[in-house]
Parts: C-alpha cells; structure tokens; sequence
C-alpha cells in the first residue's frame, strides 16, 4: 500500500500542470483597440469575420419580430461570424428613431437597446453607423428638410456637411446616441464594449465639391465631436474607398466616380482608428464578366492593404462586399466571395493590415421584405456558408498562432524560471515523501 501510494502521489507531482483541468481564461471588458497596423484586443491581435445586417433595430421595434433578430445572430455564430454592421439611424417618415431634430421614439429607440444586449449574450461585437448619406431611412436628405422648414436657405443635400444648424442637428444624434443607457443592461453606449466601433456616416459622398475639402473638414470636425464624448470605442468615416487628391496617381481605381472622398487624406484624420472599403464589382462594372470583376476585386483590395500598411499604418476591414444573385450563376458568386475571403486571409496571415471583411446582407428566414439580390440566407446557400465558415476557422488559427508567438515572446526566460522552480519543488516533495 505504501508503495502504491508513493507511485500514485510522484504522478500527481509530475503530470499536474499538464492536465485537463488548466484554469479557463476570463472573460474580459476590455475594448478592441488600434495599434499600428491591427486591432488588438485582451493583448492579442483580433481579426473578424462579419456580416451587415442593417434592418435589426428595425424589426427589434415590433416585439413581435424580435427572434427574428436573435435567430440571425445564432445563425452568424453557428459559422463563426462575430461581427455585425447595422443602422443606428431611422430618421423621420415611417418608423423612425428621429422623429424629428433631437426627438426619438423610445420604442424604437427600446429596439436598438435590444440589438445590442442580443449581441452581448451571442458573442458579437458590433459596427454602428450613425447617418446615411442616401435617402434610405432620412439619411442628410432628411437632415437638410429638418433644416429648410427651420428656414434654412439650403439648395443641396451636400450642405449637410458645411450648414451649422444641420452639422448641430447631427452632433446632437451623435450625442443622444453615445450617451443612450441601454434599457436591458443598464449600460450607456459609450460605455458597452459590445460596440466595436461608430461609423460617422454610410458610404459618404460630395460630389458638389470634387476637391475634398468640404467632406475632409466635416470628418475631422465630426471626429473631433464623437472622440469628445467617447474616447473608449474605435471610430472610422464609412468610406467606400475612392481615391482623392493626395493621390492623383490612384485616381484610376475610381472607375470614373466623383464621390468628393480621398481614402489617404480621409483616413489620416486624427480621431479615425482604422480605414474602410466596400465593393460592389457588379454595380462599378456593369455588363464585364466574371474574370473582369474579379481582377478588379484583387487589385482594388490589394491597393487599399498596401495604403493601409505602408501609408495610414492603420488596420482595414473590408465593410461590405456583395454580389446579386441574378448577376452570375451560383459558382460564380461563389468564386467572387472566394476572392475576397482569399485576399483577407493571405493579407492576415502574413501580418498585413487587413483585418476582415463584412458581406452585404445577412437574412434569416421570415425577413422576405428585407431580400434585395444580395441577400445571403444560410438555409438557401449551404455552400457560401461553407465558404464563410471555412473563413471564419481560417481567421481563427491565424489569430491563435500570433497569440501564441506573442505569448512565447514575452514569457520565454520568466517561463523557463517558473518550470525551472517547479521541478526544484517537486524533487523535494518526493525527497519528503520517501521519507514518509
């Protein structure tokens, strides 16, 4: 008996630090962060595979609807998403969260309250936008008639970005918004880390001024703002990714748009964490094929990771990408994906700024109404979702293998001294034990 107990206690000596029940790492509040070329979060670089779903505060507000919303996000993570981009604007007409300039509808308001606490429970970070620059859901459309019935001599929506009584109807939303505690948690905005970062608006656009001065003087100014009230979350402008003046020679990649932009000069604002694209080959090249819309997906996402890099020195997420469905036939909208998915990876794997990227749009079953060809709905493409999941994993390991490296940097001689200590302490626990 006393020698099977000295065996038994020697390999609980020698075996304990390598067995199955190592402490589990706790769950952290702390905020993603930008550093250099990446986003960092608990110490580690963090790398996201997401998904836009702009309706989710909008079907949140009917109580009804409201597992719809839950019902995306167990989808989302069920094939490793853990990202979401979606509206925080609703801004006059029907259903709005802004009635009216500083006046919400608390119900709809309760329905991004929700968004957000759902989030939370499902693991997923989320991108919130704060305004439109198209007409869907008010966007500065509304902006400028909320200004023009104040009186306002207004005659372009462009005077969004320049007219003082709108940029203060707009630093007004900023602020309610921000400041919102969430009805559910108890959490201001501001003050939830679910929220990955603010989006100052959706795909901005001037083309009243093609120089860029006015758009780079609203960023900056509105930059400044939000930083203001929030200094804990990251903030980027919601650009598409045309080229402006502080890089004439790019200007070929804009494919003829004059959008007011400029991705160097836009991005380099202080207060914006990280640099944006989205890309739609489909609606910028209408009528080429599939190897022409490719090769312009590969060059336009590899320019913006070597500006990111070499320029902004910031991380990229590519924030929508998409393809209709009646554009190719379903091998080809596959291989378009696989494109995207590919440049991420090897950009990641190699230690590049891309970061992830986000398609357009995610759907659950029951949301027909929301369907505008871009639609993706797992149920009814089994393999784009074979090919998100496969991302999301890819993503994963990348992530696990920098955290390793990371860790076996920093810990390598305070590491070897700890092993080192432990073998001392257990020879003199078996010396007692022989004793015994």
């Amino acid at each position: 008996m006393r020698t099977w107990a000295l065996l038994f206690l020697l390999l609980l000596f020698l075996f304990d630090d390598h067995g199955i029940n190592l402490p589990q790492v706790s769950a952290s509040n702390e905020f993603i962060k930008s550093r250099g070329g990446h986003f960092m979060l608990n110490g580690d670089f963090y790398y996201a595979n997401g998904f836009n779903a702009y309706w989710l505060m909008d079907v949140a507000s009917d109580l009804s609807q409201r597992n719809k919303v839950s019902s995306v996000f167990r989808e989302a993570v069920s094939n490793g998403l853990t990202l979401a981009r979606t509206w925080a604007f609703s801004d006059g007409g029907y259903q709005a969260l802004q009635v009216s300039p500083g006046v919400y509808d608390e119900r709809v308001f309760q329905g991004l309250d929700f968004v957000i606490h759902e989030a939370k429970r499902h693991g997923i970070k989320l991108i919130l936008s704060l305004v439109n620059n198209y007409e869907d859901y008010g966007g500065k459309n509304q902006y400028v008639k909320w200004a023009r019935d104040q009186g306002q001599n207004i005659t372009s929506d462009d005077d969004f970005f320049s007219n003082p009584l709108v940029k203060g109807f707009y630093k007004k939303h900023v602020n309610t918004i921000l400041t919102r505690r969430n009805s559910f948690t108890g959490v201001p905005y501001k003050d939830d880390n679910t929220i990955m970062a603010w989006e100052l608006i959706n795909e901005p656009r001037c083309t009243s001024d093609p120089s860029g001065r006015t758009l780079q003087a609203w960023i900056k100014e509105m930059a400044s703002y939000v930083k203001s009230v929030d200094k804990k979350h990251l903030l980027e402008v919601g650009l598409e990714g045309f080229y402006g003046q502080s890089a004439p020679e790019d200007k070929q990649f804009n494919l003829n748009f004059k959008t007011g932009t400029d991705f160097v000069a836009n991005n380099q604002i202080p207060g914006i964490d990280f640099a944006t694209i989205h890309m739609y080959p489909d609606q910028w090249l209408p009528g080429s094929d599939e190897k022409t819309q490719q090769t312009f997906s590969e060059k336009w996402i590899g320019k913006h990771i070597q500006d990111a890099e070499t320029i902004l020195q910031k991380p990229l997420l590519v924030t929508e990408f998409g393809w209709e469905r009646s554009g190719f036939d379903r091998k080809t909208r596959e291989r378009l994906f696989d494109t995207v998915f590919s440049d991420i990876y090897l950009s990641a794997r190699r230690g590049g700024a891309a970061a992830g990227g986000m398609f357009w749009q995610l759907l659950t079953e029951g949301l027909d109404s929301y369907r505008d060809g871009y639609e993706i709905v797992f149920s009814e493409s089994p393999s784009i979702a074979s090919l998100i999941s496969d991302q999301s994993k890819q993503l994963v390991q990348i992530r696990e293998k920098y955290s390793r490296q990371r860790h076996m940097k920093k810990g390598g001689q305070t590491r070897d001294k700890v092993e080192i200590r432990q073998v001392y302490s257990r020879q003199r626990h078996i010396r007692k034990i022989m004793k015994l």
